[in-house]
């Protein structure tokens, strides 16, 4: 039963919240193509969009609904019997249908957006969920605006659907306003006062605009939700949602603080972020956590020359975990001896110490102008500084003068090594670090870098 209690349900709305991000709108055949790498990914629930809005919405999630048959398969609607039996005609061929229910309980929402009082939104509330589900065993429902909801009159609504069938409670943080020990405290609050809690799950949906949604959500499942709202990449309306990567790796990371299960596979975390870029034309910022560009990328020296000795000095997560194929080696500016002395031997160079420090020191200079040094920049700077016959050992020898010392001929100097057919990116991979007794006055030294 313990097991069983600390398993949180994750629900997906990239193809919802998400696609209402400016730029994010997807066709029915792109929704149905992420549908199937979110059932990859092993999401619980997908929820597939908003059936009333359009035409096309409402194809993409009954396409969905009748071809993705493992995960709960959800459609929104608002608090009206239009909204909900038009959802419940694009779910009703789900291998598990649910049909999400939203309607704002906020004074400010009531007055202004609604122009309603506080006794018609709970009776809408109620006579809603009773409509889902006469047509739906699978019920969810969403009082938008929670966090700026007066507390009693939200257990008063919670109360209601509750009474009428609803077997989700989410707690939509829905303007990225509260923060974690405040969410915490709502949650904690909903769980000691709302009659029935304990046979419903408490679910939490939050935004970014305070950068705190992962950080909320995170602290609600510590006060007792077991279901977290969230979308790939953290897309979503305006900042956008709490990114589902962050809430999955920072419970995989750190079990000692949140010791949850979920059923993400998160070697497609990955996949799933390319494939949602590549659909929507939207790029990761470089440094987002979890699957930016440079969530594996190491340019300072202290850092590469750590990362090549043991990976765990810098990376508290591997690369492949995530789905990245690798970690990498960013030679620039703040690079240490160390890692431009391996990278030359992958491009077939070896270097005494000498002839390394006159490499590295022209290389600091170049990389203060172009910023990242391409391999072709340093094969360039390589012949301009050493000849092949000096202190550069090429640790290929060519087919040329193989032959010419079998023949016991004198074998001509070895031609200057072309540069590759294409350049390779500035960027590679972790190899194995051989013994170097002069390492240890490297490292010294690149700390004396400042890098």
């Amino acid at each position: 039963m313990a097991a069983e209690q600390s398993r949180i349900t994750i629900f997906d709305t990239t193809l919802r919240d998400g696609e209402q991000s400016p730029g994010c709108s997807m066709n029915r055949q792109e929704k149905l193509r992420l549908a199937h790498q979110l059932d990859r990914l092993g999401v619980d629930v997908i929820e597939a969009g908003f059936p009333i809005a359009s035409e096309g919405d409402f194809e993409g999630v009954k396409s969905i609904a009748s071809v993705v048959r493992r995960p709960i398969i959800a459609g929104l609607a608002r608090a009206s019997g239009s909204d909900i039996e038009c959802a419940w005609e694009a779910l009703k061929d789900a291998a598990r249908p649910r049909i999400h229910v939203f309607l704002a309980t906020s004074d400010i929402h009531l007055q202004y957006k609604l122009r309603i009082t506080r006794d018609q939104c709970l009776a809408q509330a109620r006579d809603a969920i009773r409509l889902a589900k006469s047509l739906c065993e699978d019920v969810e429902f969403s009082p938008e605006d929670a966090t700026r909801t007066d507390p009693d009159f939200l257990c008063r609504v919670l109360d209601a659907v509750v009474a009428a069938g609803a077997t989700t409670l989410n707690i939509p943080d829905t303007v990225g306003y509260t923060v974690p020990a405040e969410f915490s405290d709502l949650i904690t609050s909903i769980r000691q006062r709302v009659k029935g809690i304990e046979n419903v799950t408490i679910s939490a949906h939050c935004h970014n605009d305070l950068g705190m949604a992962v950080a909320n959500a995170l602290a609600a499942v510590s006060a007792g939700a077991r279901q977290v709202e969230c979308t790939i990449n953290g897309i979503g309306e305006r900042a956008g949602n709490a990114s589902l990567e962050e809430i999955v790796m920072a419970m995989r990371t750190r079990p000692d603080r949140y010791p949850y299960e979920t059923g993400v596979v998160s070697e497609q975390i990955f996949a799933a972020s390319q494939m949602l870029s590549e659909i929507t034309g939207v790029t990761v910022q470089p440094n987002k956590a979890i699957i930016g560009r440079n969530a594996f990328a190491h340019e300072a020296g202290i850092h590469q020359d750590g990362m090549l000795k043991n990976p765990l000095t810098y990376e508290i997560m591997t690369p492949k975990s995530v789905g990245v194929p690798d970690s990498k080696l960013v030679l620039g500016k703040h690079s240490g001896r160390h890692a431009l002395g391996i990278r030359c031997e992958q491009l077939g160079y070896q270097f005494d110490r000498r002839a390394l420090d006159d490499i590295y020191r022209r290389f600091v200079r170049l990389a203060d102008k172009i910023k990242h040094v391409e391999d072709h920049h340093l094969l360039e700077l390589i012949r301009d500084t050493h000849k092949p016959s000096g202190s550069a050992t090429p640790l290929i020898e060519s087919v040329a003068s193989a032959k010419a010392s079998a023949a016991s001929t004198p074998a001509p100097p070895e031609p200057l090594k072309p540069f590759p057919p294409a350049p390779l990116p500035a960027s590679f991979g972790l190899p194995p670090v051989p013994a170097d007794p002069n390492h240890e006055q490297t490292q010294q030294e690149d700390y004396l870098w400042g890098v």
